[in-house]
This record gives C-alpha cells, structure tokens and sequence, in this order.
C-alpha cells in the first residue's frame, strides 16, 4: 500500500461559463480550494513521501495566476473586451468553458509536469524521488461541490 500526502493552496477565483444556461453564464467567483495528492510506495530518508515544501515551491506561482482572476472560454463575445480591460487577469480557455473540472485538469498537469521538471533540476534541500507521482487534484467549487482529475 503506498503513501499518500496532500496539500491543500486557497485561491479566490472567477468564471464565466458561455455555454451554460443559467446563471454561471455570468461573472460571479468562487472561494477555491485546491487539493494536490501525491503518492509513493516507501518513504525517503526523512520518513516521508516528499515534503509538502517541494509543492508549494512547484504551485505557489502557478496558481497565483488564478487568484483574484477571471477565467473565460475565448469564444465569450466578452472575452476581447475583459482581455483589453484586465489584462493578464483574465485567463483564456481556448473554445472551452473554464468549469470547475477544466481547472482540475489543467492544474493536474502542471503539477505533473512541473514534477518532473523539479526532479531533473537543480535542487534545493528538498528532493523529489523519480518513485513520487501525482494521483489527483481536486478543486473545490464551494464548501460542498468539488472537481477531481486523476492520473
């Protein structure tokens, strides 16, 4: 049986989903938790499966970019004038509704990459075994409603 860890990251994020037909069509934000578990089948020297620093050090700046920001699929007939106005605060999703499931995903796949690319850098005093592996995030919509992505 492997070892799991997971760390949670808060952002406070916005949406717009075009194809939906009520009234998350519309600006509105969510308070959102984060969720990243990783997995190994032992533990390293330290007795753990990496430290949860290793995490942030990857999702700290990454998921920056979503606080306080507006995520909009680019086929929005707003999206051009939200883009001019805030700039770097709206996040485009290429002809797809940025859903909660949607940032599960993408996050997801940071995390995996970023993972991999932390390994074959130079690290701090914090390393990353090749046997650690991301299992899922999940991204929580509101305190009752969550999105998971698994590997």
């Amino acid at each position: 049986m492997p070892y799991r860890i997971c760390r949670i990251f808060e952002i406070e994020n916005g949406h717009m989903l075009s194809k939906h037909p009520d009234k998350c069509r519309f600006p509105h934000g969510h308070s959102r938790k984060v969720e990243c578990v990783l997995e190994a089948p032992d533990l390293d020297a330290r007795e753990m499966v990496c430290d949860f620093k290793v995490l942030k050090l990857i999702l700290n700046d990454y998921l920056d970019q979503y606080d306080h920001a507006m995520c909009m699929n680019t086929d929005d007939p707003a999206y051009t004038e939200f883009k001019a106005r805030y700039g770097d605060r709206v996040i485009g999703y290429e002809s797809e509704d940025p859903t909660t499931e949607i940032l599960a995903r993408d996050i997801f796949q940071h995390l995996r990459t970023s993972l991999d690319d932390y390994r074959a850098g130079e690290q701090t005093g914090f390393p990353l075994r090749d046997t650690v592996r991301v299992v899922s995030v999940k991204v929580w919509e509101t305190s009752g409603s969550w999105a998971e992505y698994l590997a």
